[in-house]
């Protein structure tokens, strides 16, 4: 019984390795190709299916499933179809380049052709090539020779050197008439990105807003006619297991952001599904854009902010600056009712404006995450050049306490804020108070924004300044 069993495990065997000796049953090319849909996520992660029509011969084969991407990721590789099934699969990487070409050849013979630079008559020479790393290193007769000396002739191509990325299958064909596959696997290299492209109006109170999308493939191969489909939102990837140590202008009209006819949307889980309605092609070291949306007169709201910082609370510091900067906000909320409420993938946005000429200027960028409806959109356009600040700590007192964990202080501070604009500004004022605190006394009221900040709202005057004094008692 036992030697019937190891007999039939090394027909087994045998039948795999002659399998695998065997010439290339069937190879399959884009020229097969019925089919491509790409799906792209944010992390540098894409989906590819792949479908093709091939015709195998029925029984168990070598199947060569080329021009796959370069960055395939093996293990995810599933191909899929009514009468084929998979035993085995091997990813051929290794491909044909005049450098893998001689490392193949290392101990091997091959032709040097040298050209005589009088007459131009070429002739050729063994030799045994020894090495390919840094430079070559050939045998020529008795001597050694550093470099190529020539032209090199090889014989032919290693079995193992593939001119194009290639998944090698050891396949079981239920029938030989052709049959319809498709290879689904994911793969790095492919990304995208949103940006998008706003003006502000002359009174600062209204953008229009178009977005784009980005797409870049760097994965070695080229999807011809693809169905393209994009993924917003955080999908997570499982880590490896040992993670130690690694660290456009229109028409006036107001309406609701709409994707553009070329791009809907919508939800698939817990992220957002943008999907092209057309074909297109990737090509492979191409990055290309798309139109995603577009929404106009959507309502906004400028903002100088003056924000504090916690760590004159506890401490006498005297003056704390001179001439601070005052920083400039737009802020818009992403809802129907001001003509937006479309998921937004996470992106730049890059804000213009006109001058007094009509010539459109950049005022501005900042980065928003992923934005979904009736959220709150803020960017930071960039600092005041006429708004600026003085801020000084004009008394401070410990009040009780015998350590600084227990010291109850109280301070009074000065803040003016100056205005070389013609017009008067409303500057918010926001300050991070630590402990348990309260505002003693004060010129203006404040509001108790969060548990740890104070913010004040200062009218400034056109050409003028306004100096906004408070005590505040802290109990650390």
């Amino acid at each position: 019984m036992i030697k019937a069993t190891v007999s039939l495990l090394i027909c087994l065997v045998l039948m795999t390795q002659a399998a695998w000796a065997a010439p290339t049953g069937t190879t399959t090319t884009l020229e097969d190709q019925t089919g491509v849909s790409v799906t792209i996520y944010n992390q540098n992660l894409a989906l590819i299916k792949d479908q093709r029509t091939i015709t195998l011969s029925e029984g168990v084969q070598v199947l060569d499933f080329r021009e796959v991407s370069a960055q395939i990721k093996p293990e995810t590789a599933l191909l899929s179809g009514d009468d084929i099934s998979i035993l085995e699969q091997n990813f051929e990487f290794d491909l044909l380049t005049p450098q893998a070409l001689l490392e193949k050849y290392v101990g091997r013979e091959v032709l040097v052709v040298k050209t005589h630079p009088t007459t131009g008559e070429e002739t050729q020479i063994a030799a045994t090539v020894l090495s390919a790393q840094n430079g070559v290193v050939l045998q020529i007769n008795d001597h050694i020779e550093s470099g190529i000396p020539g032209r090199l002739i090889f014989p032919d191509v290693p079995e193992n050197l593939r001119d194009r990325p290639t998944l090698t299958m050891l396949a079981e064909s239920g029938t030989k008439k052709k049959q319809d596959v498709e290879l689904s696997y994911l793969t790095s290299g492919l990304g995208w990105k949103a940006d998008y492209v706003a003006e502000l109006n002359a009174k600062d109170d209204a953008l229009n807003i178009s977005g784009w999308v980005t797409l870049t493939n760097k994965s070695g191969a080229a999807y011809h006619n693809a169905q393209l489909q994009l993924v917003a939102g955080d999908v997570h990837q499982a880590p490896p297991e040992n993670r130690y140590g690694q660290y456009a202008m229109a028409d006036k009209m107001a309406r609701s952001a709409v994707p553009t006819p070329e791009m809907s949307e919508e939800q698939m889980f817990e992220y957002h599904l943008y999907t092209l309605q057309r074909p297109t092609t990737l090509k492979d070291n191409q990055t290309k854009q798309v139109a995603l949306m577009q929404a106009l007169q959507v309502p906004c709201r400028k903002e100088f902010l003056l924000q504090g910082q916690s760590h004159y609370y506890s401490r006498q510091v005297g003056e704390i600056g001179r001439k601070i900067k005052v920083g400039v906000f737009v802020e818009m909320i992403n809802s129907e009712k001001n003509n937006l409420g479309m998921p937004l993938p996470k992106g730049i946005v890059r804000v213009y404006k006109n001058d007094s000429q009509k010539r459109l200027q950049f005022i501005g960028e900042d980065r928003i995450d992923h934005t979904p409806k009736n959220e709150k959109i803020r960017l930071k356009l960039g600092d005041a050049f006429d708004i600026t600040a003085n801020k000084k700590q004009t008394n401070y007192e410990k009040i009780s306490g015998s350590s600084r964990q227990e010291y109850v202080t109280e301070s009074t501070y000065q803040i003016e804020i100056k205005n070389g604009k013609d017009e008067a500004v409303t500057v918010k004022v926001m300050e991070p108070v630590p402990g348990d605190w309260k505002i003693l006394k004060e010129s203006l009221p404040h509001d108790k924004a969060a548990s740890n900040t104070a913010v004040w709202q200062v009218t400034v005057p056109a050409l003028g300044s306004t100096v906004l004094t408070y005590t505040v008692r802290v109990k650390h």
